[in-house]
């Protein structure tokens, strides 16, 4: 009885396993969910448990990824190219067409599906690249009278005369029975203080200004270390503006937009003092917390104030791997943050978020959200119990992230701004005495992806992807 129930147990686990891989790889849109996704070198990150399913959470860690500074995607397609066999028909019933590809696999279309992603200037605005058609037009039957192929793609015409013509290269890749190509996972190197001795991420202001080229190897290197210095930078806030306003439009919050300030409490917040602050990210009471934050010292006239940066994806794999229980709870429970301290604003996010949050279709990080001092009042626990689990949890967290070869330490000097990633990267600073004034801003996530998307692929090759 023992022994059938373990086989029984196995077949369901790697049922489970095989079918949380499917999903992971049947994404709608990879090019958009890769730059959302984490490949780090392994234990691949996963989500906590859910307790509603059988399935095992816990995948095989994937190979490790090899770093390109100049790329931000370790693309890799099935073996295969968007070539229609020599050697087999297309076909096509009542429902749907098959394609047969020369690598030996049948992609299948369902002409509603088809139709409804016409390419042609009457169907997608050929400006905008907004769908045109009116969707709820068309017949849920429809069929097409003739089908044919091409030389640069897919002929349909339909009942009603409509013609659509679909690229080879756009039907491979928007393949979904069956996904043709593989998950592309996002670049990262995770690091430590000993990683980043003699590896510095850094670009040059001149390159930065003079082409897209500059923008694409400044925002690579944001993604692939989640933090770069900017040398050469004119110590002046309009010359520091224009350098951020390379990468996206900067965000506007209750604290403005470009900052220029220093520590004498006009915004009611930490980081208007001299004080010290332990390592955390910024905007964790906002439902969308910041995606980039820039740092430009212009000036200082006095002792301390040393920058800190600690890799937070490398911290949460470091604590899922010593205190798996502790990453589950973070994983887990939610978390309420505000900002009140300026007296016309008391800023929530619409719902308490966790500490880690997760990629909703691979499982894997792409969110830290942690600033203790930022916590508000926790006083909804679905279980008393949790409160132990909580503290025990943020306990080992804070010594994770408090240990000596997790820190990275700079003392920042005008000329040389810093840029990171505020959904990864913890920032923190020394007590500091004297004089001194800081010039930055914050930049939106999705708009600081577009533009890492836009710069390092073209803008043909995001459309296809579309």
């Amino acid at each position: 009885m023992a022994s059938r129930r373990a086989a029984v147990l196995a077949r369901s686990l790697s049922a489970g396993l095989a079918r949380r891989q499917a999903v992971c790889q049947h994404s709608r849109n990879p090019w958009k969910e890769a730059i959302r996704a984490i490949s780090t070198s392994s234990p691949r990150f996963q989500p906590p448990p859910n307790p509603a399913t059988s399935e095992n959470p816990i995948s095989a860690s994937p190979p490790v990824p090899k770093i390109n500074k100049k790329r931000t995607f370790n693309v890799t397609k099935a073996d295969a190219q968007p070539t229609l066999s020599k050697h087999h028909k297309i076909s096509f019933d009542d429902k749907r067409i098959s394609l047969p590809w020369e690598e030996g696999k049948n992609s299948t279309f369902q002409h509603i599906w088809l139709r409804d992603h016409c390419q042609c200037p009457q169907c997608m605005h050929p400006q905008t690249k907004q769908r045109t058609l009116d969707t709820f037009s068309l017949p849920l039957n429809i069929r097409p009278s003739e089908v044919e192929p091409k030389d640069e793609g897919l002929y349909v015409k339909w009942h009603g005369g409509h013609e659509s013509l679909y690229s080879w290269e756009w039907l491979h890749r928007h393949s979904y029975a069956p996904r043709l190509e593989k998950y592309p996972s996002v670049q990262r190197k995770l690091w430590g203080k000993a990683d980043l001795e003699e590896n510095i991420p850094v670009v040059k202001y001149d390159d930065v200004m003079k082409s897209d080229n500059g923008v694409a190897e400044w925002t690579s290197q944001i993604q692939i270390y989640g933090f770069c210095f900017v040398d050469g930078v004119p110590t002046t806030p309009g010359a520091t503006k224009e350098l951020v306003e390379r990468i996206a439009h900067i965000r506007h919050t209750h604290y403005g937009g470009f900052w220029d300030f220093t520590a004498d409490l006009e915004k009611k917040d930490m980081a208007y003092t001299n004080l010290a602050l332990p390592a955390h990210t910024d905007t964790t009471y906002f439902t969308e917390p910041c995606g980039l934050q820039m740092f430009h010292l212009l000036e200082f006239d006095g002792q301390g104030g040393e920058s800190l940066l600690v890799d937070g994806f490398r911290a949460a794999r470091i604590l899922r791997e010593e205190k798996p229980e502790a990453f589950r709870t973070l994983s887990t429970i939610r978390v309420p943050t505000h900002a009140s301290g300026n007296e016309d604003v008391s800023i929530e996010p619409y719902t308490p978020f966790p500490v880690f949050n997760h990629h909703p279709v691979t499982g894997e990080l792409v969110q830290v959200r942690w600033n203790n001092e930022d916590r508000a009042t926790m006083d909804r626990w679905a279980d008393p119990e949790e409160v132990e689990k909580f503290y025990a949890a943020i306990f080992d967290w804070n010594e994770v992230l408090k240990r000596a070869e997790g820190e990275y330490r700079e003392q920042l000097v005008p000329g040389r701004p810093l840029i990171f990633d505020n959904w990864r990267v913890l920032h923190g600073r020394g007590s500091f005495t004297g004089f001194r004034r800081m010039c930055g801003a914050y930049v939106g996530r999705d708009d600081w992806q577009s533009r890492l998307r836009m710069t390092n692929y073209g803008r043909e090759e995001i459309l296809m992807g579309l």
